[in-house]
């Protein structure tokens, strides 16, 4: 049986979702999946922005006796004003409305980038420390009510959105405002410079993304800086990033090498570098400081890991283009004791397409692991 569930949402001073329908509803949605006979054990799985109302784990889990929800946040299909701090409070209130409907012990799965947001959420669920997101705007964590979860379930994730992005981040675009202006000494499109990949390029690549991601976010400080004169007027802005789909092991898969094809998600690197669909073109100047931002976001997985204390399994899917092995590595390393587990999903690519074979194992592998870790009631 499946049912929607609208949860009710703390709800924003400021217009961050563009629907009135939306705001007026103050909910977040999400789909319960139940097991045949009842389970008083859930696991919600959850993204900052993808619709999982119909994620592929859900009605596995339910058939092996282990109620599932795909939980959305506010910011569901449209992350250009996304708060990650705002996302730790949708995360909270479906937790709390779970533990009200009787569930004895809740995972969280963080898929894809819902791994560095549960991370962050079990951070400070078990001992909060943020009072603000970096723009200096509420929420405040360390005043909110935020249920911790009994564990954490790491699929196919990645350490956090602002990690990430600044790895795919196009260091060859010299003008914001023109794309196609590139600096070909840094250009991972011309076949001059690979691939393969010297060392010596790629040193230079991964300095340049972090440069840039830096001069992006001077530019944000100083246009908030300007928009704070006027307290009575505008207080944030949108704006445009060109080419964020240009990770080196996106054209180059010996580098942190698995068992993946050259390629993205969404075809040829090259192609889906400027495609407008494609990772974080849009945002605005708050959403940038708290989800873009490397120097600024709060949402880096593996330091919130570090602070957490519940069982944890990270799986990772060998033929994944999106999340690669050393960010599974780097996942499992930060939690700080012994209750987790590293399981590599052999063939596995990012979301299971077409393989529904690993959609099984990877669902009986996961009720195993409840079992082992007394998650399972």
């Amino acid at each position: 049986m499946v049912e929607l569930l609208g949860i009710p949402m703390i709800a924003s001073a400021s217009i961050d979702v563009y629907s009135g329908v939306s705001r007026i509803a103050g909910k977040v949605w999400g789909s319960l999946h139940r097991a045949p006979g009842g389970s008083k054990t859930v696991v919600a799985v959850v993204h900052p922005s993808s619709n999982f109302l119909g994620h592929y784990l859900l009605p596995h889990l339910a058939e092996r006796g282990i109620d599932a929800v795909g939980l959305n946040t506010r910011y569901i299909g449209n992350d250009s004003t996304l708060l990650m701090e705002n996302c730790v409070l949708d995360i909270g209130s479906a937790v709390r409305f779970l533990r009200e409907r009787g569930y004895e012990k809740i995972v969280l799965g963080g898929n894809s980038g819902g791994g560095g947001l549960t991370a962050l959420y079990q951070s400070q669920a078990e001992s909060p420390t943020i009072t603000s997101t970096p723009a200096g705007d509420p929420p405040d964590l360390t005043k909110a009510d935020l249920p911790p979860a009994d564990g954490l379930l790491q699929l196919m994730a990645h350490p956090g959105r602002a990690i990430v992005y600044t790895e795919w981040l196009d260091p060859a675009i010299v003008d914001e405002h023109d794309p196609l202006r590139r600096d070909p000494e840094l250009d991972l499109f011309d076949p001059r410079n690979g691939p393969p990949f010297s060392a010596e390029f790629l040193q230079r690549y991964r300095e340049a993304q972090l440069a840039r991601n830096r001069r992006i976010t001077a530019w944000v400080r100083d246009q908030l800086a300007a928009l704070a004169k006027d307290p009575d007027g505008v207080q944030d802005l949108p704006f445009v990033v060109h080419g964020t789909t240009a990770d080196p092991r996106f054209v180059d898969v010996t580098i942190d090498p698995s068992d993946r094809v050259a390629g993205t998600m969404w075809g040829p690197a090259k192609q889906a570098n400027m495609i407008p669909a494609g990772l974080g073109h849009h945002t605005s100047l708050r959403s940038w400081l708290s989800q873009w931002s490397i120097d600024d976001s709060n949402c880096d997985g593996p330091y919130h890991l570090g602070r957490t204390s519940v069982p944890t399994m990270v799986m990772y899917g060998t033929a994944d283009q999106v999340c690669f092995p050393a960010h599974a590595r780097a996942i499992y390393d930060a939690v700080p004791h012994d209750r987790k587990e590293l399981v590599a999903v052999e063939g596995g690519s990012h979301y299971l397409q077409g393989q529904p074979e690993l959609v099984a194992w990877v669902a009986d592998r996961v009720v195993t692991w409840l079992e082992q870790n007394d998650l399972r009631r």
